[in-house]
Parts: structure tokens; sequence; C-alpha cells
């Protein structure tokens, strides 16, 4: 679904059940996305992204995954990005905070989630950006980096999952973590009574630093260094098909030593001045 006004652009794509790959050229930079169904299901996408230009200096990328073992994970990610939107339009429409914004529409999309009544839940990993300046929203296991071009990882959030918390405390390397079988317990996400809301610092932008948002159909297919390498450097849209084919095929193939779990799989890359 692609909706315009002279104030704002949205760009708000679901339930894509096949690759599909577009780059989002906004005032101040190059978005390119990519989202599409788990190839070992049959039922829609319960991935859905959004890319939300405020005006020409800020902007909101978001990304959400529909909670697997509960019924509504489509509905529940489309309606929080649906939130998202309505909430960040307002922002363009009577200059309020952006921060504000965000928070008011993601407390908007806990309350549409939880009013279904039938146990949906979503993780959502969401950024703003204002000029130079990212600042990151997270509840869940979808992730948010930005990657510097020589491959300095500047800013990375942690999931909520006991997997995850294992990783940050040094109990557990990242690429032990890519197996482990807990890793999909999550402790968090919109939906649930105990929602809460992590948000990052204020990273400044590096010239060629590359912000990545992704459902977990990435990072459970892929090291980080993998990642890394990928998106680093070079074209923008060719980082992210490369992104989808690695997932893709480790997701039809698996084999002994790498990562492979079918999963739908959901992908915002973003550079400034691209």
């Amino acid at each position: 679904m692609i909706a315009t006004s002279t104030r704002m652009m949205n760009l708000l794509l679901s339930r894509c059940n096949s690759p599909e790959t577009a780059c989002v050229p906004l005032p101040h930079g190059l978005a390119v996305v990519s989202t599409m169904r788990s190839p070992a299901k049959e039922s829609d996408n319960e991935d859905a992204l959004a890319v939300l230009s405020v005006d020409r200096g800020r902007s909101v990328l978001a990304v959400a995954d529909g909670v697997g073992g509960r019924t509504g994970g489509a509905e529940a990610a489309q309606a929080t990005l649906e939130s998202l939107r309505d909430a960040v339009s307002d922002a363009g429409e009577e200059e309020f905070d952006l921060r504000t914004a965000i928070l008011n529409g993601i407390e908007s999309a806990q309350q549409r989630v939880t009013d279904l009544g039938i146990g949906a839940a979503t993780t959502l990993a969401a950024v703003e950006i204002v000029g130079d300046t990212v600042r990151s929203y997270h509840i869940g296991d979808s992730e948010i980096m930005i990657v510097g071009r020589r491959g300095r990882v500047r800013f990375q959030t942690i999931s909520h999952s006991l997997v995850a918390y294992a990783v940050e405390a040094g109990m557990l390397c990242p690429d032990e973590a890519v197996h482990h079988k807990d890793r999909h317990i999550i402790s968090n996400a919109v939906g649930l009574a105990e929602m809460r809301i992590e948000i990052g610092p204020a990273v400044t932008l590096q010239k060629h630093d590359t912000i990545l948002l992704a459902s977990d159909g990435l990072f459970d297919n892929l090291y980080i260094s993998e990642i890394v390498e990928r998106i680093r450097k070079g074209h923008l849209d060719r980082a992210v098909n490369l992104l989808v084919e690695t997932a893709l095929g480790r997701m039809l193939e698996p084999a002994e030593g790498r990562p492979s779990k079918p999963d739908d799989l959901t992908i915002i890359a973003f550079r400034q001045g691209s």
C-alpha cells in the first residue's frame, strides 16, 4: 500500500509472499526494502515494514514481525505500523516532537493489538532519523544495526530474549547463539500486558554509515559478521538483494555448521545521500 500527501510520503508493505525489493528515495537518503514469507509455509507473510518521510530532514523506518505460535500475527504487525504511521503523520501536520509521536504510536498500537482479543502480538524495530542523528525504539527480537563502511558496528540493539541477554552477559558467544534452541523465545512484544519500549541513545551518522532494520528471519540465517560484510559498502540495493539471497538459500538448503531457520524475512537498509 502506498499513500502520499503534500507533507508526507508513506510506504507500508505487508503480506508480500514472494521476495519483493524496492528502492525508496527519501529527501535525505535512500531506503531499500524487502519482505517475503517463509518458504516453509503457505500462510501469509506475518512481517510488515514502513518507511515514513515526515519532512525534508526527518523520517521513520520500522519493521514489525507478528509473533509465531499466536493467532493474528499478521494483523498485529499491520495494526502496529498503521498506528505508528498515523502518529507520525500527526507529527508532520502539527509539528509534534517526533519522539513523542513515535511513543504515542506505539501506545496506540498496544491498545489496538490488545483489542483484537485473540492473543496476537508482534515485535517492533523502529528508528527516527532527524538530520544526521538516529535514535532507535525496539520491542522484541527484530534488530537494528548501524554499520560503518569499514565494517565497524557502531550500534546494535539487544533482543528481548534470554539468549540475547546471555550473549550480552558474556555467557554465550554470538555465533553459538544463532544455533540455540531457545533463540526464538522472547520476553517482550506489542500486545503483551508487560510490553515495554526500549529507547536507544542518539547516534550521529557518519559518512557512508548504513542503518539496517530486520526481522529475525535475517539474524537466524546469517552470522553478524556475514551481515556486516554484505552491507558495509557497495550499492545498497545489491547489498539487500545479497542478504535476501543468502538467507533464502540457507532456509532452503540447510548445511552443517551454517545457521538455517525458515521464517518470514523483512529488511530495511538506509544510507544518507545515496
